[in-house]
């Protein structure tokens, strides 16, 4: 593959511009969250988890019928001078000490053109390599991504640990995040204008017409779950309420170690502990991914969904209760598996018993539903969690929560079967 010049160049725009975003999101979270100079509260996270999250729900689903019109090299080259210029002005406000909402508007703007971006790269992706060859494309390009993703971050959770906490170190961050996106965009400015289409068509309809049947292909979507398809209806619902208890989850270890097991002006040992945490989610991720598909061989893919979510409410207050270190970080790594298990088991769900016609349909409101109840959860939990994170109401509810859903969904599944392992074959076949 890396003797394919356009597809380097390709990929190094997506390197970068990955590189950049996981540099950037973990100085939007460390300079809203974990600033010394100010004291973060949950509705500080519910506006970090909004602006990361609700750009991708609310304009993913459109941006196809831009992509179509626009020509993609240039999106990719404009979308990352713009972001590079967003981000530095998004400096020079982190310099003056404006208030969080400016941060977080010009945050969120970034995001949005973030989105434009991913998807021109998966677009443009057949134009730089053959048809025998786009599988292997498709497991390279969007792996390394990632993995530039997680170095970037990781590499701004590093920095923010050695340099002294603070306006100056913040800074730095932004504005290494605008020279990476800077670096994506001279990087998009290699290839010609024209390599990565798309093709003209005059026959093409009108961009209000397309950007109405898009929205016209949502709720068909919808109502084919909602009148023809129960059992992926019902694994979304599921679905959705435990992605909201995770979203309430979240914000309660943030807060957690931020100001009860840690110093609330030791900010560095609060997001060694907060990286411990998510290491430990990931961890439990890594883990439902492989022992989900024995365990959905042995329960079926309704049982293993019935027990991650009946694990999540005995482990949520029997764990987290203690508001002690060393059970928490236990619950992370539990919800880490039962939160994975979950979703594969939705995931199996939706792809076997929807009509291919109507898949990619369903599927864009599922990543609509699922990011939309997280940060939902984000600011409902502002409302009532305290800044210690210590709140047993909030646990116990959580709990409960976790125990309905599996109660109704297992009674959901009793009547309206999912698919079985033959019939979900045939369909995704």
């Amino acid at each position: 593959m890396f003797r394919l010049r356009d597809f380097r160049r390709l990929l190094a725009v997506r390197v970068l511009g990955q590189l950049s975003d996981g540099v950037f999101q973990v100085s939007l979270a460390a300079y809203v969250i974990f600033s010394p100079e100010q004291q973060a509260t949950p509705a500080d996270i519910a506006s970090v988890l909004a602006v990361m999250l609700l750009p991708f729900s609310l304009i993913g689903p459109f941006t196809g019928v831009l992509l179509d019109r626009w020509r993609r090299r240039q999106v990719l080259l404009l979308g990352n001078l713009v972001r590079s210029a967003l981000v530095l002005g998004t400096a020079l406000l982190v310099l003056a000490g404006v208030p969080n909402r400016f941060f977080l508007l010009a945050a969120l703007v970034v995001t949005a053109v973030n989105r434009f971006i991913l998807a021109g790269l998966s677009a443009a992706l057949p134009r730089v390599v053959a048809g025998d060859q786009l599988v292997t494309a498709n497991a390279v390009s969007p792996t390394l991504g990632t993995v530039a993703a997680t170095a970037g971050g990781g590499s701004a959770f590093v920095v923010n640990l050695v340099l002294p906490r603070g306006t100056p170190s913040d800074t730095a961050l932004v504005v290494l995040a605008a020279l990476l996106y800077l670096g994506a965009a001279l990087a998009a400015r290699r290839m010609p204008p024209d390599l990565l289409g798309p093709v003209h068509r005059p026959d093409r309809p009108p961009l209000r017409q397309a950007v109405g049947e898009t929205a016209r292909g949502l709720l068909d979507g919808v109502r084919h779950l909602v009148r023809d398809r129960r059992p992926a209806a019902h694994a979304l619902a599921a679905m959705t309420v435990g992605r909201f208890c995770y979203g309430v989850l979240l914000v309660t270890v943030l807060m957690l170690c931020r100001y009860t097991f840690n110093d609330p002006a030791d900010t560095g040992g609060g997001m060694s502990t907060l990286g411990v945490a998510v290491g430990l989610s990931g961890a439990g991720f890594f883990v439902a991914a492989v022992v989900s598909p024995a365990l959905t061989r042995r329960l079926g893919v309704s049982g293993w969904m019935v027990g991650c979510l009946a694990a999540a409410a005995l482990c949520v207050p029997g764990l987290g209760l203690t508001f002690a270190l060393v059970p928490v970080m236990a619950a992370a790594l539990l919800l880490g598996v039962v939160t994975q298990g979950a979703k594969i088991c939705t995931d199996t769900v939706v792809q076997s018993a929807v009509e291919d016609d109507y898949r990619g349909r369903v599927f864009a409101v599922y990543d609509v539903l699922s990011n939309v109840s997280f940060v939902a959860a984000a600011a409902l939990t502002a409302l009532v969690l305290p800044l210690s994170g210590r709140s047993v109401p909030v646990l116990v509810g959580v709990g409960v929560l976790y125990a309905l859903t599996a109660l109704g969904y297992a009674r959901a599944v009793r009547r309206t079967p999912p698919p079985g392992p033959s019939e979900a074959a045939a369909a995704v076949g």
